[in-house]
């Protein structure tokens, strides 16, 4: 037994000495003793001021702690906690507890089914999302970094929501179906109908699919707000993505190609597919890499929304596309701060078009494809071209199958351009001389042929002909023609003058 005992003496009692001096005082003498003091009492007289006599009898006695220690569970008691108490199954479904082989030797397109069946039914009942559709809660199918063969589309059973895919590299086998995808979120192979959606809040996230030119990447058939993320998607002979029906599907921090490759590939001229299919509507692809395909984005559906798309797949000299929308009369498109490098965009017959903030590179433009002869809504502005300096237009028109013949609200200009010719739908320009005619030519910058809408002129005399007496005289002028996108100014007598024009295509709408 170790006793700790205070030594004599008195004192006056200050405030700046504390219990927890005692309390330090007698740890030391408890480790002394420890340590191992021979005598049986331990004698500490002397190495505190006698001032602290006065709280031994506070401190002598240890008194319990309020609280008692935190209890740590075990191992086996944190399985069995629960809000009901009692267990819950997890709702990460590894894929290889199912029997898929990360190796990448066998087939484990039944291992990875069987996996998504388990999160069926962990649903919760009675819980959905949109009408039909019943909540996963969450639920993940986790590939655990694994390489899995498939010789069959993994495709997702219809009228579920809120579960994740992601984790691991999904490869076609050798024999898998041409016309499949990877992963199909499809009710049916044949479904085309656009009057269900069977599917939402579906995640395919941190993937490689590798199509191994066998079909496509993944398949979206009338799902709702569906997101790629994060996805490597390559080797694929039909489409990367294809989005059909359904709508607020998001293709985001992507990669795509049909063949892997940083650009100048020698078999570029031969690439073909296409990376991102849109056959739908309100969608968004954003910070997006397409580095393979004969084309890029493919958008037949309307509302749907381009930014950060970095598109270098196949140039347009070998005949690629780098944004082809193909929706004539209903584009209703927006395509902003995007990357065309040496590929443009194909718009055919458009209506509602936004060309904004974006970057052509390499004589990449833009296409207006007369289909109907439509084009309204058009705004490109603001973009920045970069050219060989062999005359490629920035903006040019394909009337091969007809002239466009209803054109309203179409705004090309404010664009930053080297190397490549100048167009643009409104302009100014100035003609000086001696005479009583001066033509300002707009014709080699107007997007459209022999239309102008408006016209403002100034005509500022700076003195009389040659030939006649001061002072200058004061003469009546006007427009006489604007043929031809040239704008001819006459005066009634002989002027020495300068001409200030400004023109432009807008028609406004007609309704």
């Amino acid at each position: 037994m170790v006793v700790v005992r205070w030594g004599n003496g008195g004192g006056d009692c200050s405030p700046r000495w504390g219990v927890s001096v005692v309390v330090a005082a007698v740890l030391v003498a408890v480790g002394s003793a420890l340590a191992g003091a021979d005598a049986g009492e331990v004698t500490v007289a002397g190495a505190l001021p006698r001032i602290l006599h006065a709280h031994v009898g506070k401190v002598h006695r240890p008194r319990p702690p309020h609280f008692s220690p935190p209890k740590i569970a075990t191992d086996g008691a944190l399985s069995q906690v629960s809000p009901a108490g009692t267990s819950r199954p997890s709702r990460v479904f590894h894929v290889t507890e199912f029997g898929a082989d990360p190796t990448g030797t066998k087939d484990s397109t039944q291992a990875i089914s069987d996996a998504v069946a388990g999160a069926m039914k962990a649903a919760s009942p009675g819980r959905t999302l949109f009408t039909g559709i019943a909540d996963l809660g969450g639920a993940e199918i986790h590939l655990d970094g694994g390489v899995y063969i498939l010789r069959r589309p993994l495709r997702l059973p219809p009228s579920i929501g809120n579960l994740k895919i992601h984790g691991g590299s999904l490869v076609a086998a050798d024999d898998f179906p041409a016309e499949g995808y990877l992963i199909e979120l499809s009710a049916a192979a044949t479904n085309t109908s656009s009057s269900q959606l069977n599917y939402e809040y579906i995640t395919l996230r941190d993937l490689v699919l590798d199509a191994n030119y066998r079909g496509g990447g993944a398949a979206i058939v009338n799902s709702l707000r569906t997101t790629v993320d994060n996805c490597y998607v390559i080797h694929f002979a039909t489409d990367g993505v294809l989005v059909r029906g359904g709508h607020e599907t998001f293709i985001r921090s992507s990669f795509l190609g049909q063949h892997i490759t940083a650009g100048g590939d020698p078999a570029e001229k031969d690439f073909s597919g296409v990376a991102i299919n849109l056959a739908g509507n309100d969608n968004a692809v954003t910070d997006v890499a397409i580095f393979s395909a004969a084309t890029g984005v493919l958008v037949t559906g309307q509302a749907n929304i381009l930014t950060g798309v970095h598109c270098y797949n196949k140039a347009t000299g070998f005949g690629g596309v780098g944004i082809h929308l193909r929706l004539p009369g209903l584009t209703q498109t927006r395509i902003i701060g995007c990357y065309l490098d040496f590929t443009g965009i194909v718009a055919e017959d458009p209506v509602e078009l936004l060309v904004a903030g974006s970057f052509f590179l390499g004589d990449a433009n833009i296409v207006l494809r007369s289909v109907n002869g439509v084009v309204s809504g058009v705004n490109v502005v603001d973009n920045m071209f970069s050219g060989s300096g062999k005359g490629v237009e920035i903006v040019r028109l394909d009337e091969s199958t007809r002239r466009f013949t209803a054109v309203e609200q179409v705004v090309v200009g404010r664009n930053a351009v080297v190397g490549m010719k100048e167009r643009a739908t409104f302009a100014k320009g100035v003609a000086s001389g001696e005479g009583r005619s001066w033509v300002v030519d707009f014709s080699s910058l107007l997007l459209f042929p022999d239309r102008i809408e408006s016209l403002q002129y100034t005509l500022a005399v700076t003195g009389g002909a040659a030939d006649a007496p001061p002072p200058v005289p004061f003469t009546a002028h006007g427009v006489r023609n604007v043929s031809g996108n040239r704008v001819v100014v006459e005066s009634q007598v002989p002027v020495s003058a300068t001409v200030y024009a400004s023109v432009d295509q807008f028609l406004g709408a007609s309704g």
